[in-house]
Protein backbone atom coordinates (compact mmCIF):
# COMPACT_ATOMS: atom_id res chain seq x y z
CA UNK A 1 0.00 0.00 0.00
CA UNK A 2 2.94 2.34 0.96
CA UNK A 3 4.48 1.62 -2.11
CA UNK A 4 1.72 2.92 -4.39
CA UNK A 5 1.58 5.61 -2.63
CA UNK A 6 4.77 6.76 -3.61
CA UNK A 7 4.89 5.77 -7.38
CA UNK A 8 2.05 7.68 -7.08
CA UNK A 9 3.75 10.84 -5.96
CA UNK A 10 6.60 10.41 -8.15
CA UNK A 11 4.30 10.31 -11.29
CA UNK A 12 2.36 13.27 -10.32
CA UNK A 13 5.85 15.53 -9.63
CA UNK A 14 6.81 13.80 -12.52
CA UNK A 15 3.83 15.23 -14.62
CA UNK A 16 4.28 18.89 -12.97
CA UNK A 17 8.10 18.98 -13.62
CA UNK A 18 7.28 18.20 -17.19
CA UNK A 19 4.71 21.03 -18.03
CA UNK A 20 7.53 23.52 -16.08
CA UNK A 21 9.70 22.52 -18.68
CA UNK A 22 7.27 22.66 -21.60
CA UNK A 23 6.81 26.09 -20.56
CA UNK A 24 10.08 27.32 -19.99
CA UNK A 25 10.67 26.64 -23.23
CA UNK A 26 7.89 28.49 -24.41
CA UNK A 27 8.12 31.48 -23.33
CA UNK A 28 12.10 31.59 -24.09
CA UNK A 29 11.49 31.55 -27.36
CA UNK A 30 9.27 34.71 -27.18
CA UNK A 31 10.98 38.18 -27.87
CA UNK A 32 11.39 40.66 -25.28
CA UNK A 33 11.01 44.42 -26.39
CA UNK A 34 12.82 47.66 -24.69
CA UNK A 35 11.25 50.93 -25.53
CA UNK A 36 13.30 53.49 -26.87
CA UNK A 37 15.54 51.31 -29.35
CA UNK A 38 13.62 51.27 -32.60
CA UNK A 39 11.23 48.78 -33.83
CA UNK A 40 13.84 46.36 -34.22
CA UNK A 41 16.91 47.56 -31.91
CA UNK A 42 14.98 47.07 -28.81
CA UNK A 43 14.02 43.66 -29.76
CA UNK A 44 15.56 40.55 -27.65
CA UNK A 45 15.07 36.85 -27.23
CA UNK A 46 13.86 35.46 -23.92
CA UNK A 47 16.48 33.13 -23.86
CA UNK A 48 19.37 35.44 -24.25
CA UNK A 49 18.17 37.63 -21.17
CA UNK A 50 18.13 34.31 -19.32
CA UNK A 51 21.56 32.68 -20.88
CA UNK A 52 23.77 34.88 -22.38
CA UNK A 53 26.03 32.72 -23.44
CA UNK A 54 24.08 29.66 -23.95
CA UNK A 55 22.99 27.07 -21.99
CA UNK A 56 20.90 23.99 -21.45
CA UNK A 57 17.39 26.05 -22.06
CA UNK A 58 19.12 27.44 -25.33
CA UNK A 59 20.03 23.63 -26.46
CA UNK A 60 16.71 23.07 -25.77
CA UNK A 61 14.90 25.36 -27.81
CA UNK A 62 17.55 25.19 -30.50
CA UNK A 63 16.46 21.43 -30.94
CA UNK A 64 12.95 22.89 -31.75
CA UNK A 65 14.00 24.57 -34.20
CA UNK A 66 12.43 27.93 -33.28
CA UNK A 67 14.32 31.31 -34.04
CA UNK A 68 15.31 32.78 -31.31
CA UNK A 69 14.68 36.35 -32.38
CA UNK A 70 13.25 37.98 -35.68
CA UNK A 71 15.78 40.22 -37.51
CA UNK A 72 13.55 42.41 -40.27
CA UNK A 73 16.15 43.42 -43.27
CA UNK A 74 16.86 46.89 -44.23
CA UNK A 75 15.05 48.22 -46.97
CA UNK A 76 12.12 48.94 -48.05
CA UNK A 77 9.89 46.30 -46.89
CA UNK A 78 11.87 47.16 -43.22
CA UNK A 79 9.28 48.20 -40.45
CA UNK A 80 11.50 50.59 -39.14
CA UNK A 81 11.68 53.18 -41.75
CA UNK A 82 8.96 55.82 -41.81
CA UNK A 83 6.43 55.85 -44.64
CA UNK A 84 8.11 59.03 -46.39
CA UNK A 85 11.58 57.41 -46.02
CA UNK A 86 9.94 54.12 -47.59
CA UNK A 87 8.26 56.34 -50.45
CA UNK A 88 11.71 58.26 -50.67
CA UNK A 89 13.54 54.99 -51.17
CA UNK A 90 11.09 53.49 -53.60
CA UNK A 91 11.34 56.54 -55.82
CA UNK A 92 15.41 55.98 -55.68
CA UNK A 93 15.05 52.30 -56.79
CA UNK A 94 12.45 53.24 -58.98
CA UNK A 95 14.48 56.56 -60.42
CA UNK A 96 11.54 58.42 -60.86
CA UNK A 97 10.16 61.91 -59.19
CA UNK A 98 7.65 61.81 -56.75
CA UNK A 99 4.15 62.32 -57.84
CA UNK A 100 2.11 65.15 -55.67
CA UNK A 101 -1.30 66.38 -56.50
CA UNK A 102 -1.78 70.05 -57.13
CA UNK A 103 -4.98 72.49 -57.21
CA UNK A 104 -4.86 76.43 -58.68
CA UNK A 105 -5.70 78.79 -56.40
CA UNK A 106 -5.95 82.69 -57.35
CA UNK A 107 -6.37 85.62 -55.20
CA UNK A 108 -9.57 86.64 -54.12
CA UNK A 109 -11.28 89.74 -51.89
CA UNK A 110 -11.86 88.08 -48.47
CA UNK A 111 -14.78 90.15 -46.66
CA UNK A 112 -13.91 91.42 -43.80
CA UNK A 113 -16.51 91.14 -40.63
CA UNK A 114 -15.62 91.96 -37.27
CA UNK A 115 -17.89 91.36 -34.52
CA UNK A 116 -17.94 93.99 -31.46
CA UNK A 117 -19.64 93.18 -28.26
CA UNK A 118 -21.67 96.14 -26.48
CA UNK A 119 -25.04 97.19 -25.43
CA UNK A 120 -28.13 98.92 -27.18
CA UNK A 121 -29.17 102.42 -26.13
CA UNK A 122 -31.60 105.02 -26.49
CA UNK A 123 -30.69 107.46 -28.76
CA UNK A 124 -31.93 110.33 -26.44
CA UNK A 125 -33.31 110.09 -22.99
CA UNK A 126 -35.13 113.62 -22.49
CA UNK A 127 -36.03 114.57 -19.01
CA UNK A 128 -39.78 116.51 -19.19
CA UNK A 129 -38.58 119.86 -16.79
CA UNK A 130 -41.06 122.99 -15.71
CA UNK A 131 -40.20 126.58 -17.22
CA UNK A 132 -41.77 127.75 -14.22
CA UNK A 133 -42.02 127.06 -10.44
CA UNK A 134 -45.73 126.05 -9.21
CA UNK A 135 -47.91 123.05 -8.20
CA UNK A 136 -48.45 120.34 -9.52
CA UNK A 137 -51.93 120.01 -10.70
CA UNK A 138 -52.48 116.88 -13.05
CA UNK A 139 -50.21 114.24 -14.19
CA UNK A 140 -51.38 112.88 -17.65
CA UNK A 141 -48.80 109.44 -18.08
CA UNK A 142 -47.97 106.24 -16.12
CA UNK A 143 -44.78 105.24 -16.28
CA UNK A 144 -43.84 102.85 -19.08
CA UNK A 145 -46.66 104.87 -21.19
CA UNK A 146 -45.97 105.43 -25.01
CA UNK A 147 -46.04 109.10 -25.61
CA UNK A 148 -45.66 111.15 -29.12
CA UNK A 149 -44.00 114.45 -29.41
CA UNK A 150 -46.57 117.27 -27.87
CA UNK A 151 -48.64 115.06 -26.08
CA UNK A 152 -49.55 116.31 -22.04
CA UNK A 153 -47.25 114.97 -19.20
CA UNK A 154 -48.33 117.21 -16.34
CA UNK A 155 -49.89 120.82 -15.52
CA UNK A 156 -48.84 123.07 -12.51
CA UNK A 157 -51.39 125.07 -11.03
CA UNK A 158 -52.52 128.38 -13.25
CA UNK A 159 -52.49 130.77 -9.95
CA UNK A 160 -52.67 134.16 -11.15
CA UNK A 161 -51.58 133.90 -14.63
CA UNK A 162 -54.78 134.19 -16.29
CA UNK A 163 -55.64 137.50 -14.26
CA UNK A 164 -52.43 138.73 -15.82
CA UNK A 165 -53.35 137.66 -19.39
CA UNK A 166 -56.58 139.81 -18.91
CA UNK A 167 -55.12 142.50 -17.61
CA UNK A 168 -52.34 142.40 -20.38
CA UNK A 169 -55.24 142.39 -23.11
CA UNK A 170 -56.73 145.22 -21.73
CA UNK A 171 -53.74 146.87 -21.66
CA UNK A 172 -53.36 146.15 -25.58
CA UNK A 173 -56.79 147.87 -26.47
CA UNK A 174 -56.01 151.18 -24.50
CA UNK A 175 -52.94 151.13 -26.06
CA UNK A 176 -54.45 150.68 -29.83
CA UNK A 177 -57.07 153.14 -28.88
CA UNK A 178 -54.20 155.48 -28.05
CA UNK A 179 -52.63 154.86 -31.32
CA UNK A 180 -55.51 155.20 -33.26
CA UNK A 181 -56.12 158.79 -31.71
CA UNK A 182 -52.47 160.10 -32.10
CA UNK A 183 -52.62 158.61 -35.58
CA UNK A 184 -55.44 160.45 -36.27
CA UNK A 185 -54.16 163.98 -34.89
CA UNK A 186 -51.17 163.43 -36.70
CA UNK A 187 -53.09 163.23 -39.97
CA UNK A 188 -55.55 165.98 -39.52
CA UNK A 189 -52.56 168.04 -38.33
CA UNK A 190 -51.14 167.02 -41.55
CA UNK A 191 -53.71 168.58 -43.86
CA UNK A 192 -53.97 171.70 -41.61
CA UNK A 193 -50.10 172.17 -42.55
CA UNK A 194 -50.51 172.12 -46.28
CA UNK A 195 -53.73 174.39 -46.26
CA UNK A 196 -51.67 176.65 -44.54
CA UNK A 197 -53.75 176.49 -41.14
CA UNK A 198 -51.19 175.96 -38.62
CA UNK A 199 -47.47 176.45 -37.58
CA UNK A 200 -45.15 174.19 -39.15
CA UNK A 201 -43.39 173.87 -35.53
CA UNK A 202 -46.56 171.64 -34.77
CA UNK A 203 -45.81 168.47 -36.75
CA UNK A 204 -43.19 167.54 -34.75
CA UNK A 205 -45.38 167.38 -31.59
CA UNK A 206 -47.83 165.35 -33.47
CA UNK A 207 -45.13 162.68 -35.11
CA UNK A 208 -43.91 162.48 -31.51
CA UNK A 209 -47.12 161.79 -29.99
CA UNK A 210 -47.44 158.58 -32.64
CA UNK A 211 -44.31 156.94 -32.06
CA UNK A 212 -45.04 156.90 -28.19
CA UNK A 213 -48.36 155.47 -29.23
CA UNK A 214 -46.95 152.72 -31.10
CA UNK A 215 -44.39 152.51 -28.69
CA UNK A 216 -47.19 151.80 -26.12
CA UNK A 217 -48.61 149.31 -28.06
CA UNK A 218 -45.64 147.22 -28.65
CA UNK A 219 -44.87 147.16 -25.12
CA UNK A 220 -48.73 145.79 -24.27
CA UNK A 221 -48.47 143.37 -26.63
CA UNK A 222 -45.01 141.82 -25.34
CA UNK A 223 -47.13 141.98 -21.48
CA UNK A 224 -49.45 139.56 -23.23
CA UNK A 225 -47.20 137.45 -24.64
CA UNK A 226 -45.20 137.47 -21.41
CA UNK A 227 -48.43 136.69 -19.88
CA UNK A 228 -49.64 134.27 -22.24
CA UNK A 229 -46.72 132.27 -21.87
CA UNK A 230 -46.31 131.77 -18.18
CA UNK A 231 -49.59 130.41 -18.28
CA UNK A 232 -48.83 128.21 -21.39
CA UNK A 233 -45.57 126.92 -19.15
CA UNK A 234 -47.54 125.62 -16.56
CA UNK A 235 -48.96 122.96 -19.42
CA UNK A 236 -46.17 120.26 -19.75
CA UNK A 237 -45.79 118.45 -22.75
CA UNK A 238 -43.07 115.64 -24.42
CA UNK A 239 -40.60 117.06 -27.03
CA UNK A 240 -40.18 114.26 -28.03
CA UNK A 241 -41.59 110.36 -28.86
CA UNK A 242 -40.69 107.95 -26.93
CA UNK A 243 -41.89 105.89 -23.51
CA UNK A 244 -42.21 107.53 -20.18
CA UNK A 245 -39.59 106.81 -17.51
CA UNK A 246 -39.82 107.71 -14.18
CA UNK A 247 -39.46 108.89 -11.39
CA UNK A 248 -42.75 110.81 -12.37
CA UNK A 249 -44.09 113.91 -10.60
CA UNK A 250 -46.69 113.75 -7.94
CA UNK A 251 -50.03 115.54 -7.78
CA UNK A 252 -49.55 118.34 -5.37
CA UNK A 253 -45.60 118.64 -5.29
CA UNK A 254 -44.16 121.69 -5.70
CA UNK A 255 -41.83 121.68 -8.64
CA UNK A 256 -39.58 124.55 -9.13
CA UNK A 257 -38.10 126.13 -12.23
CA UNK A 258 -35.69 123.54 -14.03
CA UNK A 259 -37.22 120.28 -12.04
CA UNK A 260 -38.01 117.06 -14.11
CA UNK A 261 -42.02 115.78 -14.08
CA UNK A 262 -41.11 112.73 -16.05
CA UNK A 263 -38.13 111.20 -18.63
CA UNK A 264 -38.60 110.17 -21.67
CA UNK A 265 -36.53 107.73 -23.54
CA UNK A 266 -36.45 107.55 -27.37
CA UNK A 267 -36.37 103.89 -28.21
CA UNK A 268 -36.59 104.71 -32.46
CA UNK A 269 -33.81 105.48 -33.19
CA UNK A 270 -31.38 103.27 -31.02
CA UNK A 271 -27.77 103.10 -30.67
CA UNK A 272 -25.45 100.17 -30.55
CA UNK A 273 -22.46 100.92 -28.52
CA UNK A 274 -19.52 98.76 -28.64
CA UNK A 275 -15.51 98.87 -28.78
CA UNK A 276 -13.27 98.10 -32.41
CA UNK A 277 -9.57 96.60 -31.22
CA UNK A 278 -6.98 98.51 -32.40
CA UNK A 279 -5.96 96.58 -35.00
CA UNK A 280 -8.97 96.95 -36.75
CA UNK A 281 -9.62 100.71 -35.99
CA UNK A 282 -7.76 102.03 -39.16
CA UNK A 283 -10.67 99.92 -41.57
CA UNK A 284 -13.46 101.87 -39.63
CA UNK A 285 -15.49 104.45 -41.85
CA UNK A 286 -18.62 105.85 -41.10
CA UNK A 287 -21.62 104.57 -42.41
CA UNK A 288 -20.22 101.14 -42.79
CA UNK A 289 -23.14 98.85 -42.52
CA UNK A 290 -23.63 96.56 -39.73
CA UNK A 291 -26.20 93.69 -38.38
CA UNK A 292 -26.73 93.85 -34.44
CA UNK A 293 -28.46 90.61 -32.65
CA UNK A 294 -29.04 91.29 -29.07
CA UNK A 295 -28.94 88.55 -25.90
CA UNK A 296 -32.67 87.60 -26.16
CA UNK A 297 -32.06 86.87 -30.17
CA UNK A 298 -33.48 90.16 -31.49
CA UNK A 299 -31.67 91.44 -34.61
CA UNK A 300 -31.39 95.06 -36.43
CA UNK A 301 -29.65 96.16 -39.48
CA UNK A 302 -27.50 99.97 -38.85
CA UNK A 303 -24.52 102.29 -40.07
CA UNK A 304 -21.62 103.19 -38.15
CA UNK A 305 -22.26 106.67 -36.98
CA UNK A 306 -19.32 107.07 -34.75
CA UNK A 307 -15.76 106.18 -34.18
CA UNK A 308 -13.76 107.58 -31.50
CA UNK A 309 -10.43 109.59 -31.94
CA UNK A 310 -9.15 107.76 -28.77
CA UNK A 311 -8.59 105.05 -27.40
CA UNK A 312 -9.54 103.41 -23.95
CA UNK A 313 -6.69 103.58 -21.83
CA UNK A 314 -7.49 100.15 -19.98
CA UNK A 315 -8.66 98.38 -23.10
CA UNK A 316 -6.45 100.19 -26.13
CA UNK A 317 -10.10 99.51 -27.81
CA UNK A 318 -11.99 102.36 -29.82
CA UNK A 319 -15.91 103.57 -28.53
CA UNK A 320 -18.13 103.11 -31.86
CA UNK A 321 -21.63 103.75 -32.23
CA UNK A 322 -24.36 102.21 -34.54
CA UNK A 323 -27.29 103.80 -35.27
CA UNK A 324 -30.60 101.52 -36.21
CA UNK A 325 -33.88 101.97 -36.30
CA UNK A 326 -36.42 100.92 -34.21
CA UNK A 327 -40.03 101.30 -35.51
CA UNK A 328 -41.63 98.33 -33.20
CA UNK A 329 -40.25 99.81 -30.12
CA UNK A 330 -38.98 96.18 -29.35
CA UNK A 331 -35.37 96.84 -28.61
CA UNK A 332 -34.78 98.12 -25.30
CA UNK A 333 -32.33 100.29 -23.57
CA UNK A 334 -29.10 98.51 -21.95
CA UNK A 335 -29.83 94.88 -23.63
CA UNK A 336 -26.53 92.88 -24.52
CA UNK A 337 -25.75 92.68 -28.15
CA UNK A 338 -23.13 92.21 -31.05
CA UNK A 339 -22.60 93.68 -34.02
CA UNK A 340 -20.97 92.51 -37.14
CA UNK A 341 -19.66 95.35 -38.78
CA UNK A 342 -18.75 95.05 -43.01
CA UNK A 343 -15.33 96.21 -42.89
CA UNK A 344 -15.07 95.87 -46.64
CA UNK A 345 -13.05 93.19 -48.72
CA UNK A 346 -9.53 92.97 -48.42
CA UNK A 347 -7.23 89.91 -51.00
CA UNK A 348 -6.73 86.78 -49.83
CA UNK A 349 -6.68 82.61 -50.34
CA UNK A 350 -9.20 80.58 -49.52
CA UNK A 351 -7.71 76.94 -49.04
CA UNK A 352 -8.92 73.75 -48.06
CA UNK A 353 -7.33 73.46 -44.51
CA UNK A 354 -5.68 69.80 -45.27
CA UNK A 355 -3.19 71.70 -47.51
CA UNK A 356 -1.75 73.57 -44.46
CA UNK A 357 1.65 72.02 -42.95
CA UNK A 358 4.80 72.91 -40.68
CA UNK A 359 8.46 73.30 -42.25
CA UNK A 360 11.21 71.96 -40.61
CA UNK A 361 11.40 74.86 -37.92
CA UNK A 362 7.68 74.47 -36.90
CA UNK A 363 6.30 77.36 -39.06
CA UNK A 364 2.88 76.84 -40.58
CA UNK A 365 2.39 77.50 -44.39
CA UNK A 366 1.52 75.34 -47.31
CA UNK A 367 4.05 73.29 -49.63
CA UNK A 368 3.30 74.89 -53.32
CA UNK A 369 5.29 73.95 -56.92
CA UNK A 370 7.07 76.29 -59.33
CA UNK A 371 9.00 75.33 -62.21
CA UNK A 372 8.55 71.64 -61.31
CA UNK A 373 10.15 72.17 -57.61
CA UNK A 374 8.61 72.56 -54.57
CA UNK A 375 8.61 75.83 -52.44
CA UNK A 376 7.37 76.52 -48.80
CA UNK A 377 5.21 79.73 -48.63
CA UNK A 378 4.42 80.75 -44.89
CA UNK A 379 1.07 81.76 -43.75
CA UNK A 380 -0.96 84.35 -41.99
CA UNK A 381 -4.40 82.82 -41.21
CA UNK A 382 -7.38 85.87 -41.59
CA UNK A 383 -9.93 83.55 -40.94
CA UNK A 384 -11.40 80.03 -41.02
CA UNK A 385 -15.23 79.40 -42.71
CA UNK A 386 -17.09 75.95 -43.78
CA UNK A 387 -15.54 76.43 -47.35
CA UNK A 388 -11.43 76.92 -45.97
CA UNK A 389 -9.55 79.04 -44.29
CA UNK A 390 -8.54 82.79 -45.58
CA UNK A 391 -4.76 82.95 -45.89
CA UNK A 392 -2.36 85.61 -46.81
CA UNK A 393 1.20 85.54 -47.94
CA UNK A 394 0.90 83.39 -51.27
CA UNK A 395 1.83 84.83 -55.10
CA UNK A 396 -1.82 86.10 -57.02
CA UNK A 397 -1.61 82.77 -58.85
CA UNK A 398 -0.36 79.62 -57.06
CA UNK A 399 0.13 75.96 -56.97
CA UNK A 400 -0.09 74.35 -53.98
CA UNK A 401 0.22 70.76 -53.15
CA UNK A 402 -3.05 69.18 -51.23
CA UNK A 403 -2.05 65.36 -51.82
CA UNK A 404 1.50 64.26 -50.47
CA UNK A 405 3.20 67.72 -49.39
CA UNK A 406 4.10 65.88 -46.09
CA UNK A 407 6.43 63.56 -48.16
CA UNK A 408 8.57 66.45 -49.81
CA UNK A 409 10.55 69.23 -48.59
CA UNK A 410 11.88 72.86 -50.14
CA UNK A 411 13.68 72.19 -53.16
CA UNK A 412 12.63 69.16 -54.37
CA UNK A 413 11.78 68.14 -57.98
CA UNK A 414 8.42 67.06 -58.16
CA UNK A 415 5.97 65.67 -60.94
CA UNK A 416 3.51 67.72 -59.87
CA UNK A 417 -0.18 66.60 -60.99
CA UNK A 418 -3.26 68.53 -61.02
CA UNK A 419 -6.49 66.93 -58.64
CA UNK A 420 -9.47 65.91 -61.16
Amino acid sequence: MRAQKIMRALKSYGVALVLILLIAIWFSTGIFVQGGNGPTGGETAVVELLEEDGGPITDAVEKTGIALAVHHEEGIDDPAISIAARNDLASQIEGELRIVRIERFNIQPMSLDVTLRGHTKASTSLNVVAQTTDIVETVAVEEGQTVEMGDLICTLHSGTRQASINQATAAVAQAEAGLAKAQLDFDTNFELLAKGLTPENSAESFAANLKAAEAGLSAAQVGLRNAKDALEKTVITAGLSGVIQGPIAEIGSMLKFGDSCATIIQLDTMVFVGAIPQARISLAKLGMAAEITTINGQTASGEVSFIAVSSNPATRTFEVEIEFPNPGRNILDGLTAEALVEMGNIPAHLLPQSALTLDSNGVLGVQAVKNGEVVFHPLQILGDTREGIWVSGLPVIVDVIILGQEYVTEGQKVDARYVE
